[in-house]
């Protein structure tokens, strides 16, 4: 299992340190939702998350297949949309891929863009669970 430590940084209203194995990251709230921006909001680093592993299941594929794909590139953007009378999030990704590819490539890449792991589980949903730490 894949370990994530979260924790107040004590240095802003909102800002967290972020642990992942060797790496290390701020997270923060935008001002203009009381933080200091002195990192990635949280579902910024979810976005880059998704962009991130579409971009690396892309690539596994087109070494895989023998495809001259040479650079891929991912934009992507929040916002609320209105579903049968319900507000829900809504992220849009726009794939840049470059190279000497057929159309039936490209529509193809796009099809295993919608197989990344993060995809599938922000798209399928997943068991969430939260526990209350009680140790002292």
């Amino acid at each position: 299992m894949s370990v994530v430590i979260v924790a107040e940084n004590g240095q802003g209203r909102y800002q967290q340190a972020v642990s992942i194995g060797q790496h290390q990251l701020i997270a923060d709230e935008p001002v203009g939702l009381g933080g200091d921006n002195a990192g990635p909001a949280p579902f910024d680093l979810v976005m880059a998350g998704l962009g991130a592993c579409t971009s690396a299941t892309l690539r596994m594929y087109a070494e895989r297949k023998g495809i001259a794909l040479t650079r891929i590139a991912i934009a992507l953007g929040h916002d609320k949309v209105d579903i049968d009378g319900a507000s829900r999030d809504r992220i849009q990704r726009t794939i840049t891929l470059e190279g000497e590819l057929t159309d039936e490539q490209r529509q193809r890449l796009l099809d295993i863009a919608g197989k990344c792991p993060t995809h599938r589980i922000l798209a399928h949903g997943m068991q969430l669970d939260c526990t209350l730490f009680s140790g002292e």
